[in-house]
């Protein structure tokens, strides 16, 4: 039986001074790990647990599977930065990317900006003076139960609105799992590429990506076809999620998309039930053993609800805030959000924080 195996940080540091210089830096950002969890499993069910410091880990490497040892690697992995046309979005610092959705049925923002142009307009001028990195334009609902979009419709939503994003030299990424709506986009004007089916709905969407040279983002969704919320069932959430997150790395990877322009997202709300959010939420560190830079997507989430006595989307703002200092406590590269300012104005007060704690060398006494 195939043994897998996991690396979890299990616990950060402000620096690495706090540790005596014990503590790796993680993905090249502002976060650093001193502690390990080696976790192993077979046939779907965790058989061991071993914990490490940074010093015992490195003396026990030759020892253990060369998995092991990759993952450590690919947790001290720097990320080149996203080039987005004549902008250049760096990863190793967190990023804002806000969302655009011109939909009727979007779960947060329906229709608001859909049917007028000036309106859509202002908001996404709105959300790049307000620091949004990139913006995220998406024709269709991927809310549970959203009806299917026709391809023609949903260029008619998109190609207008990344067109005048362009005009404004904006960083932008689309969010479709359509090959047809990709080209169209990249001719538009756009950037990147994020594909809430992890580029598996249509078997054209690898090949496409590979020879646009664009940037892709893979979510995890359990789901296959229109239902991406379905077939939510998992032996461990934290691990399956992993291992599919791996996969869908390797089939990009396979398919001649270059290691630093994929991005992978954990898919938090998509198939998956309160608590498993939550396990993902606490595990977020572990996913920075895939290699690659990470998104995640919480801002007005049904689970933020859940907890705060089933607080409506526009009313989620402090829930959504919460989950993103969780994230960048985990070293995530990007949030994607709905309320860019407030977001981006808690970024640089915790960037504030970690530049301080940097800079503080009272813990190294005399």
């Amino acid at each position: 039986m195939t043994t897998s195996f996991y690396l979890r940080p299990i616990a950060l540091a402000d620096s690495p001074q706090c540790e005596d210089g014990d503590a790796v830096r993680l993905a090249g950002g502002m976060v650093y790990a001193s502690r390990f969890a080696l976790i192993a499993r077979e046939g779907g069910k965790v058989v061991s647990r071993a914990r490490y410091s940074v010093p015992e880990l490195r003396a026990s490497l030759s020892g253990l599977p060369e998995a092991v040892a990759e993952q450590f690697d690919n947790l001290q992995r720097s990320h080149a930065p996203l080039q987005c046309g004549t902008r250049t979005v760096r990863l190793d610092q967190p990023q804002v990317m806000g969302i655009l959705n011109v939909t009727p049925d979007s779960f947060s923002d329906g229709g608001q900006f859909m049917d007028d142009p000036e309106v859509a307009n202002a908001h996404a001028a709105a959300m790049v003076e307000a620091g949004a990195a990139i913006i995220d334009v998406g024709g269709e609902s991927t809310r549970p139960g959203a009806a299917a979009v026709w391809e023609g419709d949903e260029l008619k939503r998109v190609v207008p609105a990344i067109e005048r994003l362009a005009g404004m030299g904006a960083a932008i990424s689309i969010d479709t799992r359509r090959p047809a709506v990709m080209e169209a986009a990249l001719a538009a004007g756009g950037h990147i590429f994020n594909d809430v089916s992890a580029l598996r709905h249509d078997p054209r969407s690898l090949e496409f990506a590979a020879r646009s040279g664009a940037p892709v983002v893979l979510m995890h969704a359990p789901g296959e076809g229109e239902d991406l919320h379905g077939n939510g069932h998992y032996a461990d959430v934290v691990l399956d999620v992993f291992d599919w997150l791996a996969e869908r790395r390797d089939a990009a990877l396979a398919a001649g998309i270059p290691r630093e322009k994929i991005v992978l997202d954990p898919g938090l709300g998509f198939g998956k039930s309160l608590a498993e959010n939550l396990a993902l939420m606490n595990a977020l560190p572990l996913f920075h053993a895939l290699g690659q830079p990470l998104l995640l997507g919480v801002s007005r989430k049904r689970m933020i609800g859940a907890l705060s006595n089933e607080a409506p989307a526009h009313k989620r703002l402090g829930g959504s805030i919460a989950l993103a200092m969780k994230g960048l406590d985990a070293g995530v590269q990007l949030l994607r959000v709905h309320d860019v300012a407030e977001t981006v104005q808690t970024r640089d007060v915790w960037r504030g924080l970690r530049d301080a704690a940097l800079t503080d060398f009272s813990q190294l006494g005399d």
